[in-house]
């Protein structure tokens, strides 16, 4: 049907009513899809000489499944359900401090207060207990089964989608670039933006955050600071920050072991933090030939801050995924209009 029939029009326009509705029934599990098309990019160079050995493309995607469920998803949950309520814990006693010497002596304190007796709790005592906070547990309940089911149906989607795009991943792409309305160049060079930003949120800026918080972990375990695995996740999150990154935990911790007597301690954290600090520096530039992101490090963790305040927890990966995307199309654009000049000159 040639374009300048009016059947054309209407078609689009419904094509496009019916293309946004089927996006917006995915929004809600779009952050799974979404990290299992990277983890699916990422794991090619695993995937295709073991489909290629065993002469079965399903069979070597369900062997890649099973190994990243037990690997990397099963630790991932265990780790947040166990550390979630020591890292309650230390907020809590951080925030109590009265002052900031208080609050670097807490880090490597100990927790206070008295433990909870179920022995020594009597019948009145329950009845009273259950009258004050029963209507607040109920419904922390209520926050943690729902949180508990959103957790899981993502899990769900992740090693479902995960396993989909290893077997179907460049079928799917063929059929995307054949019905994209951009030219096949345009929405070829946007699909590796997209695999861009996987690979160096994932590999490049996750493993080199995930190095600085091991490595700065085992400082607070040969220091004896209470509660290390905490550190090590905050030290984590905190290496994306930009040239100040995981000192914003180190720091304080050595701090707190100087003002508590403990020199020795301190000293070695000192080094071990010193060390954590130019981790960074030694990883990056290893992984930058296959995770390279072209982005600047300030540009890309206002990104993520952004992302965070716009679309909540998911724009972590959204924003630095819009900018990235937004940069590329610019700079087609610009290529676009400088061959448009030089064909008029």
């Amino acid at each position: 049907m040639p374009r300048d029939e009016p059947g054309w029009c209407a078609l689009s326009w419904v094509v496009g009513v019916l293309v946004a509705a089927g996006f917006l029934a995915m929004v809600p599990l779009w952050g799974p899809v979404m990290v299992a098309a990277w983890a699916a990019i990422i794991a090619q160079p695993l995937y295709r000489p073991l489909a290629k050995r065993i002469h079965q493309r399903q069979g070597a995607a369900a062997m890649l499944t099973v190994l990243l469920v037990i690997i990397f998803l099963a630790p991932l949950l265990v780790a947040t359900l166990s550390l979630s309520g020591a890292a309650v814990e230390l907020g809590g006693r951080l925030f109590a401090s009265k002052s900031g010497a208080e609050a670097l002596k807490a880090l490597t304190a100990g927790g206070g207060g008295e433990a909870f007796d179920l022995k020594a709790l009597k019948l009145e005592q329950a009845l009273e207990l259950a009258r004050r906070h029963g209507a607040s547990a109920m419904g922390v309940a209520e926050t943690l089964f729902g949180a508990a089911t959103v957790i899981v149906i993502g899990v769900v989607v992740f090693t479902a989608a995960f396993y989909t795009f290893l077997v179907k991943g460049p079928s799917a792409y063929q059929w995307f670039l054949e019905r994209s309305p951009l030219a096949r160049g345009h929405s070829h060079r946007l699909a590796s933006a997209f695999a861009e930003v996987g690979r160096g949120l994932v590999v490049g800026v996750g493993l080199t955050a995930l190095a600085q918080g091991a490595v700065a972990t085992i400082g607070y375990v040969v220091t004896g600071v209470p509660q290390p695995l905490v550190l090590g996740l905050i030290t984590v999150f905190l290496s994306l920050i930009p040239s100040l990154g995981s000192a914003l935990v180190w720091v304080p911790v050595t701090g707190g072991l100087a003002l508590s007597g403990r020199s020795g301690a301190a000293v070695a954290m000192l080094v071990i933090g010193c060390f954590v600090s130019v981790v960074d520096n030694l990883i990056r530039p290893m992984l930058a030939r296959y995770a390279n992101l072209r982005l600047n490090g300030l540009v890309l963790f206002i990104a993520m801050l952004g992302g965070m305040t716009v679309f909540g927890a998911g724009g972590l990966i959204l924003g630095p995924l819009f900018v990235r995307l937004a940069v590329e199309g610019l700079t087609m654009l610009k290529e676009h209009r400088d061959t448009q000049e030089l064909l008029k000159s």
